[in-house]
């Protein structure tokens, strides 16, 4: 009877926990634990110029060059000059099926400008951290777009709208630290929420990577936030919630109570 009773009750929990709807961000409960950080990275909710993600949650991640690691760039790309300093955030590792739609959102500020091109990027790596593809740039620029970024290969993700200029001035984000609502000449600015879609060609495992670098300077900061990463429609995989890890310790104490009936 205790055994029967226990079953219904794991039953009960695997149904609310599979009823229950997806999570609308993967920030909104902070940075899951296993995604790896080098540098300067965290969640926030709306924040002076960047709100909320369209089709995000409560939050969003965010990287910044402020108070950030030495020697973090995109490799091979920028052209003259070189990186200083900055951030990159991997993500927990995923399975996708063959031609899986991936699907995410992105807001890149600088309060940089003139010739001090500071950048910003995404990239779908596979198990084993190598380049999948380069899904976007995003570029500081004193005279032209911000998306693409200039002297940097082309993206390969589908960007909507595109190209992109900042919205001059709007510079007022707290992960920029003491630049916040500051600007240094032309090209300083935020570029909006954008809309990144690629399709994934080959089935396996793989994470994504975030990252943005000041560029030529260590002075004025740039950073980049996301949200609203879907694969196949599905929310990014994150840690287990709480339902999901009850299931399970559940299952396990229901195979002892079996070996001790018997």
């Amino acid at each position: 009877m205790k055994i029967r009773n226990f079953l219904m009750a794991a039953a009960c929990v695997a149904s609310s926990a599979l009823a229950a709807p997806a999570l609308a961000g993967t920030f909104d409960n902070g940075m899951p634990a296993p995604w790896r950080c080098t540098g300067k990275c965290g969640t926030l909710g709306a924040n002076g110029v960047v709100g909320l993600a369209p089709g995000g949650g409560s939050a969003y991640g965010w990287i910044s060059t402020y108070n950030s690691t030495s020697a973090v760039a995109l490799p091979g790309a920028g052209g003259v000059a070189g990186a200083n300093n900055g951030s990159i955030l991997r993500s927990v590792s995923f399975m996708a099926d063959a031609n899986a739609a991936l699907d995410f959102r992105f807001n890149y500020v600088t309060t940089d400008g003139a010739g001090y091109a500071d950048y910003a990027w995404a990239r779908l790596l596979d198990a084993d951290d190598r380049q999948v593809a380069l899904l976007f740039t995003a570029r500081t620029s004193e005279d032209g777009n911000a998306i693409p970024g200039f002297d940097m290969p082309p993206s390969e993700a589908t960007l909507t709208p595109f190209p992109v200029a900042v919205a001059p001035g709007q510079t007022m984000w707290a992960p920029l630290g003491p630049d916040s609502d500051e600007c240094y000449d032309a090209g300083c600015g935020a570029t909006g929420w954008v809309r990144g879609q690629y399709a994934i060609a080959n089935a396996g495992k793989y994470r994504l990577e975030f990252g943005v670098t000041n560029w030529d300077d260590r002075d004025f900061d740039s950073g980049l936030a996301f949200d609203a990463i879907t694969v196949s429609g599905a929310p990014l995989p994150i840690p287990e919630p709480g339902p999901y890890a009850m299931l399970l310790a559940g299952l396990a104490m229901l195979g002892t109570l079996k070996r001790r009936a018997r």
